[in-house]
């Protein structure tokens, strides 16, 4: 069963019936949570016992997720797809792991590993896809919008098409190839079910052309943050996974540092909330990991509001930037992010292109790690953390690598 209590406003605190296909809060137009009731959740399943390390995905977590794939009226909503259960790949003689005298590890969340899952289109937006379908078919909905810097649309068009729903995507028209390529392949096979639609500019204009068009229509809006709090239940799989014990009878435990590459932010709101909530049912303490937040010197809002002691973003002027899921001008739960990172001791930093550039040619070189262009951005970024005080000696760094090169290749290829 789904311990799901109700929906809460992330700025109000207002209440919602959890069953409501709401998207922003009424209240003051910011994002909306979905709330479990864990008390109830541990008197079910006492000693945790609603985690089942033998599955190979994100439903590892049971209970704790918005969705239980044990409970059958929630198994016949899911779509599982294999995501989630990804690796830690051990990188502790980067160059900056030596020099700054940290452990370093990296969540790949492009590339399948044997023995683990795979998200299945590469990236690890299918966390997020694979709740949003799964809640989207528990209300009923069959008609999802969303507009995208390009992988969340691939994403949703894979689960939309398992599930039996129908999808548009908006998209800039200079997205990477390999993306475009997948979901426009999609709606030539599917024109019932798969629309495309391309625009100039980012995800703005991505989402300026479905409010005009597809939202008086009666489609679903499943934009980042727009949707009830659904993409933070999937991407909280990613925090969980952080935190999940080494093997039988080891304690769960976080890292000391997160670096992750932070556009819109949903994935930044689900670990935090991942971590609250395994604190609440007493299997950590309230220490958390300093999160540091990653964004290309091009586009980068959540920098300059983080340096200007700002309480949000204002929006910027989209750049030109290898990492095409980071060109995000400004974001609605960009508020929230930044009292996360600065709850947490982390920081928002920006990486020159150059930089990035050179991060992932030289991960290719020495490790043959197809990391997204966004997960090299993470790596260009550790040079900052011992300079600004954000890691000590021994302590364990993670980066997570949220996609896969293979998606950007053609832009790509010549760094490699």
């Amino acid at each position: 069963m789904s311990f799901v209590r109700c929906l809460r406003g992330l700025g109000s605190g207002t209440e919602y019936p959890a069953d409501v296909p709401m998207n922003l809060d009424p209240v003051d137009g910011r994002p909306v949570e979905m709330v479990l009731d864990l008390e109830a959740l541990a008197r079910r399943w006492p000693d945790a016992g609603w985690y089942t390390p033998a599955r190979r995905d994100m439903w590892r977590f049971g209970g704790l997720m918005a969705m239980d794939i044990n409970a059958p009226g929630d198994a016949r909503c899911i779509t599982a797809l294999g995501e989630g259960a990804t690796p830690l790949l051990d990188y502790s003689d980067h160059p900056a792991a030596r020099e700054g005298g940290f452990r370093l590890a990296v969540k790949d969340e492009g590339q399948a590993h044997p023995g683990y899952g795979a998200n299945p289109t590469g990236s690890f937006k299918d966390r997020g896809m694979a709740m949003v379908v799964a809640q989207a078919r528990r209300l009923g909905l069959k008609r999802l919008a969303v507009p995208t810097q390009g992988n969340a649309g691939d994403s949703l068009v894979r689960y939309a098409l398992a599930a039996g729903l129908e999808v548009v995507v908006a998209m800039p028209d200079d997205t990477p190839m390999p993306i475009m390529g997948s979901v426009a392949a999609a709606a030539h096979r599917h024109p019932d079910r798969v629309r495309l639609e391309l625009v100039g500019g980012t995800i703005r204009e991505a989402f300026a052309l479905l409010k005009e068009r597809y939202l008086p229509e009666g489609w679903f809006n499943v934009a980042t943050f727009q949707e009830p709090g659904w993409r933070i239940e999937g991407k909280k799989s990613l925090g969980l996974e952080l935190a999940e014990p080494a093997g039988p009878g080891e304690p769960w435990r976080l890292p000391d540092v997160v670096v992750y590459p932070t556009g819109g932010g949903t994935g930044v709101l689900g670990m935090w909330k991942a971590w609250h909530e395994l604190e609440a049912l007493g299997l950590i303490d309230s220490r958390r990991p300093r999160l540091v937040c990653v964004q290309s010197e091009a586009t980068a809002p959540l920098v300059r509001a983080f340096d200007d002691g700002a309480d949000d973003t204002t929006p910027v002027a989209a750049g030109a930037t290898l990492c095409t899921g980071l060109n995000v001008p400004g974001g609605v739960g960009h508020f929230k992010v930044l009292r996360i990172i600065r709850e947490s001791g982390g920081a928002a930093l920006a990486v020159p292109e150059a930089q990035t550039a050179a991060a992932l040619a030289r991960t290719w070189r020495e490790r043959r790690w197809w990391i997204s262009p966004e997960g090299a951005a993470c790596l260009a970024a550790l040079d900052q953390l011992r300079p600004r005080g954000l890691v000590a000696d021994g302590e364990q760094v993670v980066v997570v690598n949220t996609g896969s090169l293979e998606k950007y290749l053609p832009d790509l290829r010549h760094l490699l």
